[in-house]
C-alpha cells in the first residue's frame, strides 16, 4: 500500500474551495495506479489513502476520514460489501462509490440498504467515474450509469424483470402489505388514505405497525426493505 496523505485542511483547489479527499481501494495495484492519474487530473479531487484489500480499507478510512471511499466489491480478507457495513456503522459520513466488474441486481440492493451512494462498473471507468463523484457529492446516487436523484424509483426499475411472489411477509397482512406497495410507490399517507378509504390516523398505525414488524424506522427504510425481501410486485 503507497503511504497514505495525511489530512491537509489548508490544501484547497485555485478558487479556494476544499479538495475532495478520496481513498481508493481495490486490491489491484493498476486499478488503483489507473484511478489515481484519473483523479488527480480532475480539479477538485484529492486522492488520499490507498488500500489492497477490506481489512485496510476499513483503516484507512476510518483513520482519514476521506470525504469519498472508491471500493472494490471483490478483495482479499474481507469483501467489499462487508468492510462497506462496518465502515457505515462507524463512519456514516462518508460516501462509499463500488468499483466492480459485474453485480448483481440483489447485491445493488444490498449495497444500497447498507449506505452505497453509487456503483461504478470497472470498465466504465473512464467515462462514468468523475461523472459518478459529483453527482454523488451533490447527494444523489449513480446507478447504471447515471445520475440518480429518487432511489425507491431506481430500485422498482431495476426490479422490475423480477416479481415473485413473497417467500416470507414477516407478519404483515394483506393490507398491510398494499400498504408497503403504496409506500414504495411514493405515495403519502394522505394518498394512501383515499386510495383504501380510510383514515390517515389508520394509515399510520398501519405503518407504526409494519416497522415493527420489519424493523426499520423510515418510509425509505421500508421500501428498500420491501424491495430486497420481495415483499411487493414490481413488474405491474
Amino acid at each position: 500500500m503507497k503511504e497514505a496523505v495525511r489530512k491537509n485542511p489548508a490544501k484547497t483547489t485555485s478558487a479556494s474551495a476544499p479538495l475532495v479527499r478520496i481513498v481508493v481501494a481495490d486490491d489491484h495495484p493498476v486499478v488503483r495506479f489507473g484511478v489515481r492519474n484519473m483523479l488527480e487530473n480532475e480539479p477538485g479531487f484529492e486522492i488520499v489513502g490507498e488500500a489492497e484489500d477490506g481489512d485496510v480499507a476499513i483503516t484507512e478510512t476510518l483513520e482519514l476520514e476521506p470525504d469519498v471511499l472508491l471500493l472494490d466489491v471483490l478483495m482479499p480478507r474481507l469483501p467489499g460489501l462487508e468492510a462497506m457495513r462496518a465502515i457505515m456503522d462507524r463512519s456514516p459520513r462518508v460516501k462509499i462509490i463500488l468499483l466492480t466488474s459485474t453485480i448483481s441486481t440483489q447485491e445493488i440492493i444490498e449495497a444500497l440498504q447498507i449506505g452505497a451512494r453509487g456503483i461504478v462498473l470497472k470498465d466504465s471507468v473512464a467515462e462514468d467515474l468523475s461523472q459518478a463523484m459529483r453527482a454523488v457529492l451533490s447527494g444523489d446516487y449513480w446507478i447504471g450509469g447515471e445520475r440518480v436523484m429518487n432511489l425507491v424509483t431506481a430500485l422498482n426499475n431495476l426490479m422490475k424483470e423480477a416479481a415473485p411472489a413473497p417467500e416470507k411477509t414477516y407478519g404483515l397482512t394483506p393490507r398491510e402489505l398494499e400498504v408497503v406497495t403504496c409506500i414504495v410507490e411514493g405515495c403519502s399517507n394522505k394518498d394512501v388514505a383515499k386510495q383504501f378509504t380510510i383514515s390517515e390516523e389508520t394509515v399510520k398505525r398501519h405503518l407504526s405497525n409494519i416497522f415493527d414488524k420489519t424493523g426499520v424506522s423510515t418510509r425509505l427504510e421500508l421500501a428498500l426493505f420491501a424491495i430486497a425481501h420481495k415483499l411487493v410486485s414490481l413488474g405491474l
